[in-house]
C-alpha cells in the first residue's frame, strides 16, 4: 500500500476528475496452490501419472557439468535458473553448466513443466543428485587426502580436511573420478553421474497482495491502468530479475483477461473471436510499469524452500484490475462487473446512468 501510494489516491482522483476522466483504485490478496503435488494424493483422486519430477547431473572429467532434467522451459528461464543451482551448490562457474531439456531420447522421464512446478519439483530433484554427487566426490577426496569421509569438508568447489590446510579442487576430483590412476577402484565406481527423483511432499502456497490503479475515459468507455503493484511471496528467490520478468509478464496477462480477453460466439454457436485479428490482446501501450517486489517466506517442505512464481502474476492481478474499475464506476451504482471489462462494457454502464440521471 506505500509503494502503491495508497494513502494519497483521493488526491489522483480528484485531479483525474478535473480532466473529466473517472479514477480508481483495487486490491486483491491471494493464496495459490501449486507446485502439485504429491503422486499418492493425486492417484486418489483420480490422476493417471505420477507428480515427480527426476534431475540427472552428469560431472565430466574437466569439471564441467550437464544436467538433465525433465522439465521443460518455454520462456521461464530455466537455463539461467537451474544452472545457477549448480553453481550455487558445486561452485561451478555458470558458463560450464549446460542444461538439457525436452529431448526425449537424451533425458530421463519426467512430467514436465506446468503448475509452478519446475523449479520447485524439478530443482529438489536436481538438489538430492547433487547431494549424491557431493557424498561421492568426498570420498575421492578422503582417498586422496588420505583422510576419514567424515572428516572433509566441501564447499562451493573446495575438498578440505576439517581444520587442516589440506584441500583438493573440484577439477582435481572430477578428474580422479574419471582418470582412476591413484583411485579405490574396488570400493567405489568411477565416474560422477547421478540421478534422483523427487515426489513433493505437498503443494507450495505462493501469496501476496497486488493493487491497480486505473482511469477510465468515459466518452469512449476506455480503460488505462496507470499504475499496477505487485508483492508475491514466492519462497526463496533464485534470481531476482526473473522473478521479476515473470511477474510481470503474469500480471500483464492478467490485465488482458480482466479488460479485453473474450471468447465471442455468434448467436448460431460459431465463434467469431478465432483469430488475432478478432480477439483483442494486450499490447505494450496497454500496459503500465509494473513494479514488483517479494516478501521472502521459505517453503518448509521442500530442500529449496522456493515456492510457485511462474502463474502469481496472472493470479493477482484480474481481481485487483476488476476492483479497480468498480471503484471508478462507484458513483453510477456499480458493484460488480463482469470480465472483460471491455470499452464497450462500461461505456453502456456509463451512458446508461447518464439516461437514468436525465429521468
Amino acid at each position: 500500500m506505500e509503494t502503491a501510494g495508497w494513502a494519497s489516491f483521493e488526491e489522483r482522483r480528484a485531479e483525474a476528475a478535473t480532466r473529466g476522466r473517472l479514477r480508481g483504485i483495487g486490491i486483491s490478496t491471494y493464496v495459490e496452490a501449486c507446485g502439485i503435488a504429491p503422486s499418492a494424493v493425486v492417484g486418489a483422486l483420480g490422476a493417471r501419472a505420477g507428480l515427480y519430477e527426476v534431475g540427472t547431473i552428469r560431472v565430466h572429467p574437466t569439471g564441467s557439468v550437464t544436467v538433465l532434467t525433465g522439465t521443460h522451459s518455454h520462456g521461464q528461464g530455466h537455463e539461467t535458473t537451474l544452472a545457477q543451482l549448480v553453481t550455487d551448490r558445486l561452485g561451478v562457474p555458470l558458463a560450464q553448466v549446460d542444461v538439457v531439456h525436452g529431448d526425449t531420447a537424451k533425458i530421463p522421464f519426467g512430467m514436465g513443466t506446468y503448475g509452478s512446478r519446475s523449479l520447485a519439483v524439478g530443482g529438489s530433484a536436481m538438489v538430492k543428485a547433487m547431494d549424491k554427487i557431493v557424498a561421492k566426490a568426498r570420498r575421492i577426496a578422503a582417498h586422496l587426502m588420505e583422510a576419514s569421509v567424515e572428516d572433509v569438508e566441501f564447499d562451493r568447489g573446495t575438498f578440505r580436511v576439517a581444520g587442516t590446510d589440506k584441500t583438493k579442487s573440484w577439477g582435481e576430483i572430477c578428474l580422479t573420478a574419471y582418470v582412476p590412476h591413484n583411485y579405490p577402484i574396488e570400493e567405489i565406481e568411477p565416474g560422477l553421474d547421478e540421478t534422483a527423483f523427487y515426489d513433493p511432499k505437498n503443494f507450495t502456497y505462493p501469496g501476496g497482495a497486488h493493487i491497480c490503479e486505473v482511469e477510465i475515459e468515459p466518452e469512449t468507455g476506455i480503460t488505462t491502468v496507470v499504475n499496477f503493484t505487485a508483492v508475491d511471496d514466492v519462497g526463496r528467490v533464485i534470481n531476482p530479475m526473473i522473478v521479476e520478468g515473470q511477474v510481470q509478464g503474469g500480471v500483464c496477462q492478467g490485465i488482458g483477461q480482466a479488460l479485453l480477453e473474450a471468447c465471442v460466439y455468434d448467436a448460431e454457436g460459431q465463434l467469431v473471436s478465432g483469430s488475432y485479428m478478432d480477439y483483442q490482446m494486450p499490447r505494450a501501450n496497454d500496459l503500465p510499469m509494473v513494479s514488483v517486489a517479494t516478501h521472502v517466506t521459505l517453503c518448509t517442505h521442500n530442500p529449496l524452500g522456493v515456492k510457485g512464481c511462474g502463474e502469481v502474476g496472472a493470479i493477482g492481478s484480474p481481481p485487483a484490475v476488476i476492483n479497480a474499475v468498480v471503484d471508478a464506476l462507484k458513483d453510477y451504482g456499480v458493484r460488480h462487473i463482469e470480465m472483460p471489462a471491455t470499452a464497450a462494457k462500461i461505456w453502456g454502464i456509463i451512458n446508461a446512468g447518464h439516461r437514468l440521471a436525465a429521468e
